[in-house]
């Protein structure tokens, strides 16, 4: 778990120090994903993926075109704004994949809803905080709130495909229509997919391999002996650790204003984590 996370927290730092298109950062991550992926999938998972129903290749395609709307968003973000605060911020998706619980008819319990509350108030203090250091960080965030909420789209729909469909064979599938969906944008917006320094490419290289592979491979091997709960718990650590990676290796220091409220956030988004039903999947970050 100390290895993924470590490995999640790359991430913000990473795309923050690219210098790429932030949509053609988003294709790449995906596109070298998938095609790490795609010889276990088409070797081992080759006849579970020709037998996938309508209702888990809908899904499926839901969750990719979610997963696209996610970093068409929290990547231009870190452009934007502070890696603590877009992280912080889209980290925050647990607020909406119980909204879209109780949106579906499910319960949320009353402890729940205290969080969903303080997470709120805090996003709303962060922003603000943010808006008068630096007007433009306002967009920053915006987007990062947005991404969250495509996270939180993605999340549910990943989580009912993966009720009878394998992490590989999922993750093949999502990842792949995110990578078609970001080229076809790339395209239409006239980004360039390439021409970019060595640094760059290596950069694009440890994203895919860190924080899209390796970080989260690992949080699902844990799911299989670790509760749910101490997952989705343990994740918000990626916070505090994105935050050190970007003000060592960028110099980019959080605000001193900023602190306690993505303080108060994790600890809105932690009670929001601790009312699921015991038993439920977590949460995993799409960064």
């Amino acid at each position: 778990m100390t290895v993924a996370l470590v490995a999640v927290s790359t991430s913000g730092p990473l795309i923050a120090a690219t210098a790429a298109p932030a949509l053609a950062i988003a294709f790449w991550r995906n596109a070298l994903a998938t095609g790490a992926i795609a010889p276990f999938a088409l070797l081992r998972h080759r006849l579970e993926l020709a037998g996938l129903d309508r209702r888990e290749v809908v899904l499926a395609l839901a969750a990719g075109l979610f997963l696209a709307g996610h970093f068409a968003t929290w990547v231009p973000s870190l452009t934007k704004t502070s890696v603590a605060s877009a992280t912080a911020i889209v980290c925050a998706q647990p607020v909406w994949v119980a909204l879209l619980a109780r949106l579906s008819g499910h319960h949320v319990p009353r402890r729940a809803w205290a969080g969903i509350a303080t997470a709120l108030v805090s996003v709303v203090v962060l922003t603000g905080v943010d808006f008068s250091l630096e007007p433009r960080a306002l967009v920053g965030d915006v987007l990062a709130l947005l991404g969250g909420v495509f996270a939180a789209l993605y999340t549910v729909a990943g989580g009912e495909v993966r009720r009878t469909v394998s992490t590989t064979a999922y993750t093949f599938c999502c990842y792949g229509v995110c990578a078609v969906t970001m080229l076809v944008v790339c395209l239409a917006s006239g980004r360039p997919l390439a021409g970019y320094e060595t640094g760059a490419w290596v950069r694009l290289v440890a994203l895919a391999a860190g924080a899209q592979l390796l970080g989260h491979s690992l949080f699902n091997r844990v799911l299989r002996t670790t509760s749910p709960t101490v997952v989705s718990l343990a994740l918000l650590f990626e916070v505090p650790g994105a935050a050190v990676i970007a003000a060592i290796w960028l110099g980019q220091t959080p605000p001193v204003e900023a602190v306690p409220a993505a303080v108060l956030l994790l600890v809105g988004i932690g009670i929001v984590i601790t009312s699921q039903p015991r038993g439920g999947e977590a949460a995993i970050p799409a960064e």
